[in-house]
């Protein structure tokens, strides 16, 4: 039954109704029916029906006020906004005629992945999305390149190059969720653009740098615009695309995402090189501009506006505080740890405990006290979404640790220049983004994902485990094909984990679910970086002490392992550069094997995954305006084929 909306100019007592057969054909058996009225305020509204003439008769009329402050769901029906004149024919009766264009719209078609139907405004906004993630992805990766020659004309320190490296993955990580939680309070739309402007600003603000402390600011700033577009893409998505469907459009965005990954060091070694180191940042511009003008034509999301007081009140602000100063803490020593400071220094291990401390904490004001959560615990409280979340984080750290230390590999073992290193990484990073379409369209076709994600860990565990053949003598041919494994399953583990932890999440909590798949993808990735760079450290230190021409300088070359790299291609070929490249390869021995281990504990904790239905209608309170269904001609023609 869909009840009639109307505006009265003053609440009588009672009036004559007369309808239509079908406004009471739900209501024979009923004593009453109830819809919403304007008069200056909401009210709610309950006809006592004659049953013996359920069509037309006298109704008295109850008024009762309904908060206009509760959600929906809480109000027994929206009110519409068409207004009905009424004309008075007494103090007493009123007599209305209702007429079609006045009763309320029937629900819309539940969209589901037999009738969802992509149109191309749908497909225009996919296509900004799929640019910004490009941008953050390529910005993620593209100093480490050219920070050395950044270093030169800048006069930047060791120190200082590392950490404008660094500064730009821990904001990324770090906002991520309250970026995420922004966006379900003021709109995707609003905060989309809030992220781009944050981009765009870094952007500037590293291209005009005159020194690394102006760099480090920058790039600060754009790692928080880059990590809400990641965020802002994941959770945009599910508004847009029924569940079964997702696979093969998060595949679209894992694959740019890989893409600019490998390309980043690529782009930014070519600019520095070639052109300008200002140019990997300037680029940036147009491409934001040109994804802005795309977003705000086609990206029309429907939202329940309130005031902006409204919004700031429903902000999680302890959590919020408690949650960055305590995920901050935890990856700045993370990070300092081994390079800047020793990892038994107080000033790395005072800040891993306390922040320790503090997260804990915030899980126990998030569970227990807050109102609306920054992170909804709910999320993490069934097994599939648990073993997922801890999946996402070792994916995180196994993708990461081979983009970092792979091409230690190619430059010091091999004497490949940067961008031939670049290239040389396409046999494993261009292996993911097919892997990734492939098991985003199993997933969509088969409705299922747990055997995708098993033989994605077997493949990445597999695959980090054969990289410990990789010797100076290795042929191009034999490292080509050592590497596309791990490739493989670093690509098939993309798009499946993120099914398998949407598949276990209720729909009012998808946003926040998607929000902290892209966190702790962007935290493993940090620890990845991290752990991979103590145990290179240490396996260097032991490595060169074991050759006696180079135990006297032992600890300063594993102290700064990366230029080491370069100074190797510039020495004359003779026993010392041999132990130097044989060091290398021992060294990164030993990242490889724990990687395979860390793959080892995906593998089996994935064994405790469900396969849950993915057949579910599309629910969001932030839909695509323009969302199109098929109709029954298109529906059948689909059946047939």
């Amino acid at each position: 039954m869909y009840p009639s909306f109307y505006r009265i100019s003053r609440p009588p007592p009672a009036y004559r109704l007369s309808r239509p057969t079908s406004w009471f054909q739900d209501e024979r058996r009923s004593r009453h029916v109830r819809a919403s009225i304007y008069n200056d305020q909401v009210f709610q509204q309950e006809f006592f029906t004659d049953p013996s003439d359920p069509f037309s008769g006298s109704h008295e009329l109850i008024l009762n006020p309904i908060d206009a402050n509760k959600d929906d769901y809480e109000n027994p029906y929206k009110v519409s906004q068409e207004t009905l004149e009424i004309p008075y024919e007494g103090q007493e009766e009123f007599h209305i005629r209702f007429d079609e264009d006045v009763t309320a719209p029937k629900p819309a078609e539940d969209v589901t992945a037999d009738n969802f139907k992509a149109g191309w405004r749908l497909h225009l906004a996919f296509a900004a999305l799929s640019v910004v993630t490009l941008m953050a992805a390529v910005d993620a990766t593209s100093l480490s390149v050219a920070l050395p020659i950044m270093s030169r004309l800048l006069n930047g320190t060791a120190i200082e190059a590392f950490w404008a490296g660094t500064s730009f993955l821990l904001t990324c990580t770090v906002f991520q969720p309250v970026i995420g939680s922004f966006s379900h309070i003021f709109g995707r739309k609003p905060v989309l653009y809030v992220v781009f402007v944050f981009f765009g600003v870094g952007s500037i603000v590293i291209a005009v740098a005159k020194n690394f402390t102006i760099i480090l600011l920058g790039r600060s700033i754009q790692g928080i615009g880059g990590g809400g577009l990641i965020a802002l893409t994941e959770i945009i998505v599910t508004d847009l695309i029924p569940l079964r469907l997702r696979g093969e459009w998060f595949s679209i965005i894992h694959t740019v995402y890989c893409v600019g990954t490998v390309l980043g060091p690529i782009v930014g070694g070519g600019f520095a090189q070639n052109v300008n180191w200002t140019w990997i940042f300037w680029i940036n511009l147009p491409l934001l501009a040109f994804a802005a003008v795309l977003v705000f034509f086609f990206l029309q999301l429907n939202f329940k506006t309130t005031t902006f007081f409204d919004k700031l009140s429903r902000i999680d602000w302890i959590g919020t505080v408690i949650f960055i100063a305590s995920t901050t803490g935890f990856l700045i020593p993370l990070s300092w740890g081994g390079t800047q400071y020793p990892w038994t220094s107080w000033r790395t291990l005072v800040p891993l405990i306390v922040s320790l401390a503090g997260l804990v904490g915030f899980v126990v004001y998030e569970e227990k006290v807050a109102k609306e959560p920054l992170i909804r615990m709910s999320i993490f409280k069934n097994r599939t979404s648990a073993v997922s979340f801890l999946g996402t984080f070792l994916h995180g750290v196994a993708l990461y640790a081979i983009l970092y230390y792979m091409p230690l590999y190619f430059e010091a073992v091999k004497g490949f220049s940067p961008i031939i290193t670049g290239v040389a990484m396409f046999p494993q990073m261009f292996t993911v983004s097919p892997a990734a379409i492939a098991s985003g369209v199993y997933s969509a076709v088969t409705g299922r994902y747990v055997e995708a994600i098993w033989l994605g860990w077997v493949f990445t565990c597999a695959g980090m485990g054969i990289l410990i053949l990789l010797r100076e003598g290795t042929s191009t041919v034999a490292w080509i094909f050592i590497n596309l494994v791990s490739g493989l399953g670093i690509g098939i583990l993309f798009t499946v984990l993120s099914m398998a932890i949407q598949a276990s999440t209720p729909n009012k909590d998808m946003g926040y679910a998607v929000t902290m798949f892209a966190f702790f993808r962007a935290l493993g990735q940090t620890v990845g970086v991290a752990v991979g760079g103590v145990i290179f450290q240490n396996r260097m230190l032991v490595e060169l002490q074991s050759y006696p021409l180079l135990a006297d300088r032992a600890h300063e070359y594993a102290r700064d392992s990366s230029s080491l790299a370069g100074t190797i291609k510039t020495m004359e070929d003779g026993l010392e550069k041999d132990q130097l490249k044989a060091s290398y390869v021992k060294a990164l021995m030993w990242v490889w094997i724990v990687m395979c281990a860390l793959s080892g504990v995906g593998l089996l904790t994935s064994l405790f995954t469900k396969a849950l239905p993915l057949d579910r209608a599309l629910e969001t309170d932030q839909g695509f305006a323009h969302q199109e269904v098929k109709n029954d001609e298109e529906m059948h023609k689909r059946g047939g084929d």
